[in-house]
């Protein structure tokens, strides 16, 4: 079996901070030394790695991105995302179903998760969608293999909107897995098209945040939570956006304790409505990027438990498919590349605690879910692992961009952190700048 020792890191795990080293042997983690359990002397190890003056963290959990296939590869692919994945420090992806055909039968479900073994770098599960007539299909869902059932309770890119109340409530109501819900009031966008039509007004990008609006999340997320109350079902808010929102949220401390959830996705956390005066469609995302404050909100939200996870939305789109009003250029932008050294960027700027990063993307997403043994540095656990450095200036180009549609919002964007290395499954899938095809990913199994 090879033998990896990590030596001589600053470990960020469970709330600490302290210098260590782990070895790795197989897929797992073996031990975790520190001051109060040093190294033994003479401990050897097929590879050694000095990790002198660098951060080793858990792997980042991404439970919402959109990798694109099948079906529109030419936007990305299952292989290209995870390789930009890697690159990020994210070990492990939950791909959601707008994909074409779309993911809504154990069959669709079935070809993802071939294609994934065959091609992706990072460990992968993908989410079934749910439709006005599919009830059935999501009753036989394995729930071990499968982190949920997405909802889509206002329209978006490859529109699976469901706005019956009866089928939503059944959704609720009889299929037992974790509810994840994009939570927009398709009454309140088309209430707010026809009155700015009617006004005469144009639709430039930076409209999107009034048609899109703060009254169509809150209220959609509202009746989300009625529902999930009523039903006794779980339910997990993806990319709240509005500081309404978060009123509407419980800040206990115990994830397993919360029958409802809630994310942040990383645009709503570094972009403001300013931004689109020089960024235009390329942050045309859905829900919309709001305003400074409603940013604020949900940074604050991050430290006190009212937001439990963070996450990307990485939903990668040709430029040319960007271009257009905030009605026709297409929604969603590419972030999984650049999501971690974001956070660390912010924890960097006192915005939010470093050991609160690591938990928000990697401990929560385990404890959500119910991740078999990821999400931690911890024996037995396995060994999904990104080494960064902290002081490694450098800038988001083209020449450093991994997405398939080969462009960021962030370009030009200055970072202080860099991965450095990423481990999956105890392999290296990320070193030197390049993703590396023999690391071994898996499916991520989910523990009732």
């Amino acid at each position: 079996m090879e033998t990896i020792l990590i030596k001589n890191a600053t470990i960020v795990n469970e709330g600490c901070a302290f210098d260590g080293s782990v070895l790795v042997g197989g897929d797992f983690i073996i031990s975790v030394y520190d001051s109060r359990r040093p190294l033994p002397a003479g401990l050897s190890a097929s590879t050694v790695v000095d990790a002198a003056g660098l951060l080793l963290l858990p792997g980042v959990i991404d439970d919402h991105v959109h990798f694109r296939e099948p079906g529109l590869t030419h936007k990305g692919s299952i292989a290209s995302e995870s390789a930009a994945a890697v690159a990020g420090g994210v070990t492990s992806f939950m791909d959601m179903p707008n994909t074409v055909p779309q993911t809504v039968s154990i069959e669709a479900w079935s070809r993802k998760m071939e294609r994934a073994s065959a091609t992706s770098l990072s460990n992968y599960a993908f989410f079934v969608g749910a439709t006005d007539n599919n009830i059935t299909e999501l009753q036989h869902i394995d729930r071990h293999r499968t982190p949920g059932v997405k909802l889509f309770m206002g329209a978006s890119t490859g529109n699976m909107l469901v706005d019956s109340p009866e089928t939503i409530r059944r959704i609720f109501g009889e299929t037992g897995l974790l509810i994840a819900v994009h939570a927009e009031k398709e009454d309140i966008i088309r209430r707010n098209i026809s009155v700015m039509k009617a006004e005469g007004s144009h639709f430039p990008i930076e409209a999107h945040p009034l048609v899109r609006s703060e009254e169509a999340c809150y209220v959609a997320t509202a009746e989300a939570i009625e529902t999930a109350c009523r039903t006794g079902a779980r339910l997990h808010v993806l990319h709240v956006s509005t500081a309404s929102e978060l009123g509407l949220l419980d800040a206990k401390a115990d994830i397993k304790d919360k029958p409802v959830t809630a994310e942040a996705a990383i645009c709503h956390l570094l972009f403001a409505d300013s931004d689109y005066a020089t960024l235009g469609s390329r942050i045309k995302i859905n829900p919309a990027v709001k305003s400074a404050a409603d940013r604020d909100a949900l940074r604050h939200a991050l430290c006190s438990g009212k937001l439990d996870v963070v996450a990307t939305d990485h939903a990668p789109h040709l430029l040319s498919e960007k271009t257009g009003d905030c009605l026709t250029a297409a929604s969603g932008a590419p972030m999984i590349q650049h999501s971690l050294v974001a956070m660390l960027d912010m924890s960097s700027q006192g915005i939010i605690p470093l050991e609160r990063v690591v938990a928000l993307m990697s401990h929560r997403p385990a404890e959500l879910y119910r991740i078999d043994r990821r999400g931690y540095i911890r024996p037995g656990y396995y060994a999904d692992l990104t080494l960064i450095d902290p002081s490694a200036a450098w800038s988001v180009s083209e020449d450093n961009i991994l997405y398939k549609c080969g462009w960021s919002p962030l370009e030009n964007r200055r970072f202080r952190h860099a991965v450095r290395q990423t481990y999956v499954n105890g392999r290296l899938a990320y070193a030197g700048g390049t993703p590396l095809a023999h690391g071994r990913s898996m499916e991520l199994r989910f523990l009732s």
